[in-house]
């Protein structure tokens, strides 16, 4: 989220911002002027009030000396200190919608790129920093195949199983795939903590409206995540909601988001998108100490997307499923150091690939690639020849101070008085359902095996090969 104060003094340069994010002129224009237009509102509230206040301070004094000498003016100025008693609330209450309103609109924005990032439309601009490892050679005459054609084949992986009791976009895993899934969790858990210095956490995955704001992935994307509904009562107040809305009868309090916050606020829980939701928020309203940073956490959980906008997209095989598992890296530092960290992390996501033996590149978004919450990205893509292409498996994004300011999660300096905001860093270290992928189609062999890669070796009971005749 944004300083308004910020906004106020810099309104160019976020208009500049809004459009490199692929913005259109006119809306970004509305949404600023809006956001000028709302803070005016809320100042001019705050100024009422403390007019108000004075007056009622000065009336009050008045009303003593003058019950002494003039009754009826006393009486006069009574009535006056309070009907100045109303306006106050009346002007509090006016603050307090603006207040919400400002912060509503604020909710809605990007996060504003470095200057260092590329401008562009979408993914075609992004600028390819460097290429690692080579192509894997296969024998003359063998065309590479897809992960689910290697995986069905084996009889390991099942998505008709997974569609009877799930639907679309879930998969089965069975027997030494299973295995070999768990192994690469293990593996990345271990490099990261081990050699990386990250700390392992086991966070929660369900988690409240606030931790989902904090991050970002509320309200901006709320289609994309899946709702956990606790019990009747939360389910009555779902159903009241859809049924109620847009209803000609119902008023502006019937709106679909007023009933769920009112009615699901303290009984509803969403289902963790990425890891990065909950070890962001272990800093949430919370003020560290400079000596105590950088903070470098990492987990391995299962995440939850509903893939809104995907349809037709990576409808086989296991690139885009609505739950899979993942190794998350986050950072939490100074804002001196944040950069610096971005590098740590995407250099700590790396060499997951590099000891796989993996194939990959890493790009730069550009501005109109990046995600909602990022100021700079890094993408690291893994080559999968069935595909004959590279697909991303790792994200790594610098946020500055976006995430921070809607946690409000601030560090004292060792130096100086007062607080600042931290800077948050999150990025995938990698996702371990397309890890699996990759494998299995670089290290596929004619007769329908995979040789295991060595550094998996050990977590897989000393296995060479899965599958095969």
């Amino acid at each position: 989220m944004h300083d308004i104060k910020w906004i106020r003094d810099n309104a160019d340069a976020l208009k500049a911002a809004l459009r490199s994010r692929n913005w259109e002129a006119g809306k970004v224009e509305e949404t600023v002027g809006g956001l000028l237009m709302l803070d005016d509102e809320r100042r001019n509230c705050i100024a009422m009030a403390q007019r108000g206040q004075e007056e009622r301070n000065s009336l009050s004094k008045q009303i003593g000396q003058a019950m002494k000498s003039d009754p009826a003016l006393a009486e006069a100025l009574k009535a006056r200190v309070a009907q100045l008693k109303d306006d106050l609330a009346a002007a509090e209450m006016a603050e307090k919608q603006a207040v919400a309103a400002l912060e509503k609109e604020l909710l809605e924005l990007p996060n504003i790129p470095l200057a260092e990032v590329p401008p562009g439309a979408d993914e075609h601009d992004n600028v390819e920093q460097r290429v690692v490892g080579a192509k894997p050679v296969f024998p003359e005459g063998f065309k590479p195949k897809e992960h689910f054609e290697i995986g069905e084949a084996m009889g390991l992986m099942d998505f008709e199983a997974a569609a009877r009791m799930s639907g679309a976009r879930f998969v089965v895993l069975k027997g030494q795939l299973a295995r070999m899934e768990r192994a690469l969790g293990q593996f990345m858990l271990d490099l990261h903590t081990d050699v990386n210095g990250y700390t392992e956490v086991n966070p929660p995955i369900l988690v409240k409206d606030e931790a989902m704001y904090g991050t970002a992935q509320l309200p901006k994307f709320q289609d994309d995540q899946f709702l956990a509904l606790t019990n009747e009562d939360s389910l009555w107040a779902f159903n009241r909601a859809v049924d109620t809305f847009d209803s000609p009868a119902s008023s502006a309090d019937t709106d679909l988001n007023i009933l769920q916050g009112r009615f699901l606020k303290q009984r509803r829980h969403w289902l963790i998108p990425t890891a990065e939701v909950p070890l962001t928020n272990l800093v949430r309203e919370q003020i560290l100490d400079e000596k105590n940073l950088p903070m470098r956490v990492t987990a391995l959980t299962p995440c939850f997307r509903a893939e809104a906008g995907s349809a037709g997209r990576d409808t086989r095989g296991m690139i885009r499923q609505h739950q899979f598992s993942k190794v998350e890296l986050v950072s939490i530092t100074t804002p001196e150091k944040s950069l610096e960290e971005h590098e740590r992390m995407t250099a700590a996501s790396e060499e997951v690939l590099k000891r796989l033996g993996l194939h990959y590149r890493v790009v730069t978004l550009c501005t109109g690639d990046m995600g909602f919450a990022s100021q700079k990205t890094y993408d690291i893509e893994v080559w999968l020849p069935g595909q004959d292409r590279f697909r991303e498996i790792s994200s790594c994004s610098v946020c500055g101070e976006f995430q921070a300011r809607r946690m409000n999660a601030r560090y004292r300096p060792a130096e100086g008085k007062g607080t600042r905001f931290v800077h948050t860093l999150n990025g995938s270290g990698v996702a371990v359902g397309r890890a699996l992928v990759a494998v299995l189609e670089n290290y596929q062999n004619p007769d329908g095996s995979v040789t295991v890669p060595e550094v998996l070796r050990p977590y897989m009971g000393g296995l060479e090969k899965i599958g095969g005749k």
